[in-house]
């Protein structure tokens, strides 16, 4: 081959500046991109709280104002709105992680691979129903199936003061509310915990049972140590959207501002979400603040359910 033959193809290469030029304008580019995507969660959040404190601020100063000393008017008010929420989100999830974790742990070890894939688009499915749809199946069909559940456990199981009181019909209460909330979250901690369960170790499965082990002592031993902070972090995020869930709680429950426990009464409790939803429409001025005001109570909460969990996952984690 002569040195004419080579030269033409020497000549149309790009120089070697140029390609890296290239090469680093792209990763100046893609950097950009990440750390400003990065950022707008950033400035995202602090422009919720920037707004939801200074449109709180009427309300905080009318309230100093009216007492004279503290706020009490305002915790008088958002104290049982926050009661509620957590009380009626804690019971969904008392409801929802154990089935959830069945439900996760059949799909990823026991059942047949067509049966699991159809179960896993199920639980996909539900996660996308809206919340309106919910409210109008419990408040419509569920409320009144769970009557005689309700009046069964007042009656047999009434020395809890959770199954305590009057319970009168329709039971539009807090139990039926967190039922409702327990079958919107389960989706959730389903499909997270599915995925978690599935990334455990072949080996180590397979050792265990070498070893002698049951399937639910692989399970146990195995299986649920290794998904635990998965299974923390899946049922936060239930616990994240059953305490900012506003239509299905407004459908279903008769609102009250108590601190009871007597989850079966009716008119005892409400929740921040559903409160602000029920009343904006009419608010107005200092009102308006006020329910502005439960927002960023709800707001700070949910921060710091999500920072505890952000902890307990860490902690959870395998240690180095």
């Amino acid at each position: 081959m002569s040195t004419a033959d080579i030269e033409p193809d020497a000549a149309s290469a790009p120089p070697a500046s140029m390609k890296s030029g290239g090469r680093r304008f792209g990763d100046a580019l893609f950097n950009a991109l990440s750390v400003g995507s990065g950022l707008l969660i950033f400035v995202t959040l602090a422009a919720v709280a920037i707004f939801l404190t200074l449109e709180s601020l009427p309300a905080i100063i009318a309230s100093r104002e009216f007492s004279g000393s503290a706020d009490f008017s305002l915790i008088e008010y958002s104290l049982p709105l926050v009661f509620g929420t957590v009380l009626a989100s804690a019971i969904a999830l008392v409801i929802a992680i154990p089935i959830s974790l069945g439900i996760a742990l059949f799909i990823s070890h026991f059942a047949p691979r067509r049966l699991a894939s159809a179960l896993g688009y199920m639980i996909d499915l539900l996660a996308a129903v809206p919340s309106v749809v919910y409210g109008l199946w419990g408040g419509v069909w569920l409320v009144p199936k769970l009557e005689p559940l309700y009046v069964f456990l007042n009656t047999y199981f009434g020395w809890i003061p959770l199954f305590a009181g009057e319970p009168t019909a329709p039971m539009r209460n807090l139990a039926s509310a967190s039922v409702v909330l327990a079958v919107m979250v389960l989706p959730i901690i389903t499909a997270v915990s599915r995925e978690v369960f599935l990334q455990t170790p072949r080996l180590q499965e397979e050792a265990a049972l070498a070893l002698g082990a049951t399937r639910w002592e692989t399970i146990r031993t195995v299986v649920l140590p290794f998904g635990r902070g998965g299974v923390v972090a899946a049922s936060m995020l239930g616990l994240g959207r059953a305490l900012g869930e506003t239509m299905a709680v407004l459908m279903i429950l008769a609102p009250g501002a108590t601190f009871s426990l007597h989850i079966l009464e009716v008119g005892r409790h409400n929740s921040i979400a559903a409160n602000i939803a029920s009343k904006q429409a009419e608010a107005s001025g200092v009102d308006m603040s006020l329910l502005i005001f439960t927002g960023l109570v709800l707001f700070v909460l949910t921060f710091v359910i999500n920072a505890i969990a952000r902890w307990i996952v860490a902690r959870s984690g395998p240690k180095s």
